[in-house]
């Protein structure tokens, strides 16, 4: 005789196996009483699953789609075939850059009999992708290893390559996955430098735990530490801007992945941006097309002003 919580199980999976049963079909399947399938049902029902029924000789119980989202049960075929999409969602950016793939994989992940995680992580070895106009992959696996060290806050030892191509190995408390519509980055305190630092997910060869717990005491704002490392980091030079617009509008005008912004009262927002030289953050200030004032650096400012004044007289020249 099957438990109550094995029997709901078994159940529901018939439901879900073909559009409606009898209850004495029911009833033969799972080898209990008509009395035990219309109580099963109403305990489905209390769980949120949406259970129609019509009386009569032709009548039945049919599962239709509810409000909420029940727990599902999947076969072994099925749940490969899910969690090899999900898999792929993430990595492609098909869902549009938001994290609910990953989050997915990662719970569906967490309770897959191993036989089934086996199976998927052959699918990972078989996989082989050209590289797009970003070739900048991640390999399959990854970024699930990735997502789980940031649930578990546990220490781990991470192996990484630079953009210069020099390979480190420190030790790093895990935090947050940011993705931010090109790229994921692997937000992590660095234990030895006492630092929060973000890592290009795709540079990273290898994540190992060590068993310790991590230490997130006052942990960063991720998508601001990455915004910021992205706009400003590879740049020697970095020049803080004032414009005349919301904060919404200026995202528009200057990207996430270019400058750093704050909000400066309702109408107005500072942006942090990084260049190679004040000549060529002047250029590109010139090209936003939008009124702006520099704030910092003085330098920047005088490049600016420079060249708004020699396109002025190139076009006096020109009259």
């Amino acid at each position: 005789m099957l438990s109550s919580s094995a029997r709901l199980l078994r159940l529901l999976s018939l439901l879900s196996s073909r559009p409606c049963w009898t209850c004495a079909e029911l009833a033969e399947r799972m080898e209990v009483t008509d009395r035990t399938v219309r109580r099963d049902m109403a305990r489905l029902r209390d769980l949120g699953y949406s259970v129609d029924s019509e009386a009569g000789p032709w009548g039945g119980y049919r599962l239709r789609a509810g409000s909420r989202v029940p727990p599902l049960i999947l076969d072994d075929e099925e749940a490969l075939a899910v969690a090899v999409g999900l898999r792929e969602a993430a990595l492609s950016d098909a869902l549009g850059g938001d994290q609910a793939a990953l989050s997915a994989l990662l719970k569906l992940r967490q309770v897959l009999p191993r036989r089934i995680a086996d199976r998927l992580g052959e699918l990972d070895d078989a996989f082989v992708r050209l590289p797009g106009a970003d070739s900048s992959r991640i390999r399959p696996g990854l970024l699930l290893e990735l997502a789980v060290a940031c649930r578990q806050g546990e220490r781990a030892r991470l192996s990484y390559t630079d953009g210069e191509g020099r390979s480190t190995v420190r030790e790093v408390d895990p935090y947050r996955l940011v993705h931010t519509g090109r790229r994921w980055y692997f937000v992590a305190r660095d234990v030895t430098r006492g630092q929060w630092r973000t890592f290009r997910a795709d540079r990273v060869d290898r994540l190992q735990p060590t068993g310790h717990p991590a230490d997130l005491t006052d942990p960063p704002d991720p998508a601001l530490l990455v915004s910021r490392n992205i706009a400003n980091g590879p740049y020697p030079l970095s020049a803080t801007i004032r414009l005349p617009l919301p904060l919404d509008q200026a995202l528009r005008l200057v990207p996430a992945t270019v400058g750093t912004h704050r909000p400066d009262g309702p109408d107005a927002t500072l942006v942090d941006i990084g260049g190679p030289d004040p000549d060529g953050l002047a250029r590109y200030l010139l090209g936003l097309g939008s009124p702006l004032r520099v704030l910092e650096p003085e330098s920047v400012r005088q490049a600016l002003a420079r060249r708004a004044r020699e396109l002025a007289e190139e076009n006096a020249a020109q009259g």
